[in-house]
């Protein structure tokens, strides 16, 4: 059975929800849906005290579809690239309704949020967590650098991996005021999260460099060893460890993400309300 990846929701107001999308578990909870949330994965961390109380399913690429079912939820939230499809089409299979997600921009990710609240959401749920993420993307589209900022954010190593063209965060750094170097580059071919090696990286010349802690978890090693690269991030100590969830994590985190990324991308932007 095939699923296909939406911004909707397949089922309005379900009783027992299952959550295979450590984002969308932590969105959930904050749009005050987490009565309904049965099961989440080992992944999903936040909010901390509420997801404990959970029975845990395994990984994103490896959940427990046996203890899944036994939940007997109404709907299973998935994500197109964090979950394998062979599990998801599992799932649907059985019977149990599959929302698949798969959000590639920073609209994409509001607009999921915004679907959430109809799975039964509280009123007011909207105006407190969707309509300040909202706000945040419209005060960085009015506010546009006349030079982006050129930065490289890898999400692996060994080899490096940057974030390339089509994905969630290279919309967010563009929306941020950064100019993806490996966004747009012919010869690296139309991966997603195309392979650089250490002189294309300082042919690209970066001024910032972003390391994120997840899904590979970039240290101080990592920083150094670029700091000794010939790139202007380097001469001039914008090399940037930061918080994961910030570049993958859509949902009430865009907010956050919006106004940290915009002040190390460019300090004289301020995404916050005056």
């Amino acid at each position: 059975m095939s699923v296909e990846a939406s911004t909707r929701t397949p089922l309005r107001d379900p009783g027992r929800i299952v959550s295979l999308v450590p984002s969308l578990t932590e969105a959930l909870f904050e749009l005050g849906l987490g009565e309904k949330v049965v099961g989440v994965t080992d992944y999903c961390v936040h909010p901390a005290r509420e997801v404990a109380s959970r029975p845990k399913l395994g990984g994103t690429k490896n959940p427990d579809l046996a203890a899944l079912r036994a939940l007997e939820p109404d709907l299973v939230i998935a994500n197109q690239e964090e979950n394998k499809r062979i599990d998801v089409e599992r799932i649907a299979s059985s019977g149990i309704t599959v929302w698949l997600t798969y959000p590639r921009t920073v609209a994409d990710g509001v607009a999921l949020l915004d679907a959430l609240t109809e799975l039964g959401a509280p009123d007011g749920a909207r105006e407190r967590v969707v309509a300040p993420v909202e706000e945040a993307i419209a005060r960085a589209r009015h506010c546009v650098p006349l030079l982006p900022t050129r930065v490289f954010c890898p999400i692996w190593k060994k080899p490096w991996m940057s974030v390339g063209a089509g994905t969630y965060g290279h919309d967010l750094l563009t929306l941020c005021g950064g100019l993806n170097v490996f966004g747009d580059v012919a010869e690296l071919g139309d991966r997603r999260y195309p392979i650089v090696r250490d002189e294309q990286i300082e042919a690209a010349a970066p001024e910032v460099i972003l390391l994120p802690d997840e899904p590979y978890a970039f240290g101080p090693r990592d920083a150094q060893e670029l700091a000794a690269l010939a790139v202007p991030a380097a001469e001039s100590g914008r090399i940037h460890l930061i918080d994961g969830t910030l570049v993958t994590w859509y949902g009430p985190r865009i907010r956050t993400a919006i106004e940290t990324l915009r002040s190390l991308l460019d300090p004289r932007l301020d995404a916050r309300p005056g």
